[in-house]
C-alpha cells in the first residue's frame, strides 16, 4: 500500500536554503546581545533607519567588502536580517 500526503499547495520548508538563514540568526544573536532581545521592535522611526542600514551593507557588499567591520559577519546578511525587519514591521503595520 502507498501512502497518501495532502500537502499539495502548502509551504516547502525544505526550500529554504537554512545555512544562509543560519547566519542571518547569527546576526540576530548579535544584535540581541548588543543590544537586547527584540530590541528592534521598538526603533523609533525603524522602517527608514532598517531600510538605510540595508543599503549600507548591500552597498559595502557591492564595493567588494564580505564582512561587517564591527560584528565580523557577514554584510548580506546583515542587509538580511534588516529585510526581516522591514517585512515584519510592515506586516505588523497592516495587522494593527
Amino acid at each position: 500500500m502507498e501512502g497518501r500526503k495532502d500537502d499539495n499547495g502548502k509551504p516547502q520548508w525544505h526550500l529554504l536554503p537554512f545555512k544562509s538563514v543560519e547566519k542571518i540568526v547569527e546576526v540576530l544573536t548579535f544584535g540581541a546581545m548588543k543590544y537586547s532581545a527584540n530590541n528592534w521592535c521598538g526603533v523609533p522611526d525603524a522602517k527608514n533607519r532598517y531600510f538605510s542600514a540595508m543599503l549600507r551593507h548591500i552597498t559595502a557588499w557591492q564595493k567588494g567588502e564580505k564582512n561587517d567591520d564591527e560584528s565580523g559577519m557577514s554584510h548580506l546578511a546583515h542587509a538580511g536580517c534588516c529585510l526581516l525587519f522591514l517585512m515584519e514591521l510592515t506586516d505588523n503595520a497592516s495587522e494593527g
